[in-house]
């Protein structure tokens, strides 16, 4: 990055953080509430979108989870190295804009095809926002603080979770009421009004974020240099290496070997996709785009091996860094699930109207889930200053806590108790987010970071939102009952308890090694 196109550091380190720094906090937690909103919506929307267009409960978890899914950790991965290798404010004012417009153009689909589409869109739009603000927040704010500002970020997600259910209830509720039968402007339902209400004030929050300025690359840590001028041509080779059929020749241009990899790989997906399809009944759309995503992951870290030993070291290399992101990316399986559907549930089980919903799921939830991370952050920080793998005991505390309150909901005999289980569930499984992205952060070095927030929402995405909901949908459509399909998926806590604990035994090591390459690094 060229000096002029660098903010000039700040007073930061261990005695304090600048204004700034908070400023660029509260612009970048609105992106991420309004990335939420946009991202979340269509929860409260699903049983209007389900009779308009003739869906059933696995269409919606498609729909919310993998066609959302699959593509935001697909292009997550390009995106986040170029988050390492350019200019990070224009990258997510870009990105907003798009999702925002896409967002937007949802609110005109007639079919589910085209609705996952624009879902598509959304989710490659969505995908520049964490690289670029997890390794923004990491250049504002010293490591001491990380992982409460990045709480701070990621409570974003349940603000914005929560009003998606509140405005997309009360817009829905309002609009069909004026509006009967397709009645209004342009031919639109309230589910399509609701969509272009929230997608329109994105394009005018890209502006703002636009002018934010460029902080100088880890300069958190007291060394920050200005680095190489910015460029995009990182971003088109990991397009080479992650997008099919692109990624072949990209293979190719490694060797033989690695193309008779790639090869191999990608056959070997197909076959249990194939699997999947001819022997379950699977839909193909499903576990198709599992197995593209799947088959990208393998292309871009055979790439990334080659080409950037370093990151792949503290990557994928790296037993702990992959321990966090399972164990929690197992988390997020649970919690996606229950975001997908605990409002059709609340619909469908105690008769309730869509801003009824938004307003005793949606705004509670969104308190619970601010105070949940927040919190949360702020004691892996304080158990990370009296032991190297203090943090993992948040993230393990956010697998096992929540289980037992899911079970309350979904077997409560009255609205009153379930949304109450609802808001505990949501307070105790955000408690492990602000940890989880704290940990990854810290195992890699500055100009990693980007890459690193990519890896770890390919773990969240690939595992928790184009499984998690699916799933879910499926076993409800399979068996009548939604109630079954979020608590079958309780199954994965106990696996996820076990890769937290791995962690913690592995995370020491991890950190040392981190250390000493960050030293041998420095003396070149």
């Amino acid at each position: 990055m060229r000096a002029k196109d660098a903010a000039a550091p700040q007073p930061i380190g261990q005695e304090g953080v600048s204004p700034y720094a908070w400023y660029v906090l509260a612009i970048l937690f609105l992106v991420y509430v309004l990335n939420f909103i946009d991202r979340q919506i269509l929860a409260i929307l699903a049983e209007d979108i389900k009779r308009d267009l003739n869906l059933t409960d696995a269409d919606i978890g498609f729909l919310f989870g993998t066609a959302f899914g699959v593509f935001y950790a697909l292009f997550g991965i390009p995106l986040g190295r170029l988050a390492d290798s350019w200019h990070r404010v224009r990258l997510m004012s870009i990105g907003l804009a798009l999702w925002s417009a896409m967002t937007a153009l949802s609110g005109f689909a007639r079919s589910g095809l085209t609705l996952s589409g624009a879902r598509i869109g959304v989710g490659i739009g969505e995908a520049t926002a964490s690289p670029a603000a997890y390794s923004l927040i990491s250049d504002w704010f010293p490591p001491r603080l990380r992982a409460t500002a990045l709480a701070i970020y990621s409570s974003g997600i349940y603000i914005g979770g929560g009003l998606s259910l509140f405005i997309g209830g009360l817009i829905v509720e309002r609009w069909d009421r004026a509006y009967p039968d397709h009645s209004g402007p342009m031919g639109l339902a309230g589910w399509q009004a609701a969509f272009l209400a929230v997608g329109v004030p994105g394009l005018i929050l890209a502006i703002l974020v636009a002018t934010l300025r460029e902080p100088i690359r880890g300069q958190s840590e007291g060394g920050g240099t200005a680095g190489p001028p910015p460029s995009t041509a990182g971003f088109v080779t990991e397009l080479l290496t992650v997008i099919p059929p692109l990624s072949l020749i990209g293979a190719a241009r490694r060797g033989t070997h690695a193309l008779v990899r790639n090869v191999l790989v990608l056959l070997l997906v197909a076959c249990a996709v194939a699997m999947l399809v001819l022997l379950a009944g699977e839909p193909p759309a499903q576990w198709a785009a599992v197995g593209i995503g799947v088959y990208a992951v393998f292309s871009w870290a055979d790439a990334l091996r080659s080409r950037d030993s370093a990151t792949f070291a503290l990557t994928f290399g790296s037993r702990a860094f992959v321990a966090v992101v399972v164990a929690y990316g197992l988390n997020a399986l649970v919690g996606y699930s229950m975001a997908a559907f605990a409002p059709s549930y609340a619909r469908r089980s105690f008769g309730l109207s869509a801003d009824e919903v938004g307003l005793w799921v949606g705004l509670p939830a969104a308190i619970a889930g601010f105070i949940g991370v927040t919190m949360g952050g702020r004691i892996a920080d304080a158990l990370r200053r009296r032991h190297v793998s203090g943090r993992i005991a948040v993230i393990l505390f956010g697998a096992i806590a929540p289980a037992f309150f899911i079970v309350a909901a979904f077997t409560a005999p009255s609205a009153g108790l379930f949304f109450l289980f609802n808001v505990l569930t949501i307070a105790s499984g955000s408690s492990a987010l602000g940890a989880a992205a704290a940990t990854t952060q810290d195992l890699v070095l500055p100009r990693m970071r980007g890459s690193a927030t990519a890896i770890f929402f390919v773990g969240t995405t690939l595992l928790g939102l184009a499984i998690g909901p699916y799933m879910a949908g499926r076993i409800s459509a399979l068996s009548g009952s939604l109630a079954t399909g979020i608590l079958s998926l309780l199954v994965t806590v106990p696996v996820a308890a076990l890769v937290a604990l791995l962690a913690w035994r592995l995370l020491p090591a991890a950190e040392a090694r981190k250390a000493a390459m960050a030293q041998g690094s420095a003396r070149v």
